[in-house]
């Protein structure tokens, strides 16, 4: 079983392991209340915890979903989020599986960021969601009529990756007789 070192810094785990400082976040522990909180129940959410709330609030719900997380990849059980189960959470997620937007950092953001520059954006695939990515993303939303508020939704990574978007239904108009008039 591999052991979690939530005490080393991530910039130092980085350059130990050789692995994106994209990937890793602050150490964040049961209790804490910050926005890497919110970024983890996001990333959580993303994996499949559907009952978290983002709240930016390290509770009990968010420390099980964390124990789980860990248990299922052979990480130590600690409920602490250093930065090995930063690396599970951001390398072992679907792109789309989320809504990104500015400060989020992953291998679902490198994707973006790689899909952007398949459309004619200059930028690097560093997998940080850094201001160039967001006014990259609004342009592109402006283009293709979408909200442009800068965060990647269903839509955007849908036409990011060259699909349609689907025709949204419209209704048929029917006939109904009530006792007071048609509709």
């Amino acid at each position: 079983m591999k052991q979690e070192k939530s005490v080393v810094e991530p910039h130092l785990w980085a350059a130990h392991t050789g692995i994106s400082a994209a990937l890793i976040g602050p150490t964040v522990r049961p209790w804490d209340i910050s926005p890497a909180v919110a970024e983890l129940q996001e990333l959580l959410i993303a994996h499949g915890f559907s009952k978290l709330r983002v709240d930016g609030n390290f509770g009990y719900l968010t420390e099980a979903a964390v124990k789980t997380l860990q248990r299922q990849h052979g990480l130590r059980i600690d409920g602490c989020v250093g930065p090995r189960t930063w690396t599970v959470l951001k390398t072992a997620i679907q792109p789309g599986s989320r809504l990104l937007r500015r400060g989020h950092t992953g291998a679902d953001v490198a994707e973006l960021q790689g899909l952007l520059r398949v459309n004619g954006y200059a930028i690097d695939r560093s997998g940080i969601f850094c201001p160039q990515t967001q006014v990259y993303t609004i342009d592109f939303q402006q283009q293709h009529k979408l909200r442009t508020d800068g965060v990647v939704d269903a839509f955007t990574w849908a036409l990011l990756r060259g699909r349609p978007l689907a025709e949204p239904c419209r209704k048929q108009r029917r006939w109904f007789w009530d006792n007071r008039k048609w509709w």
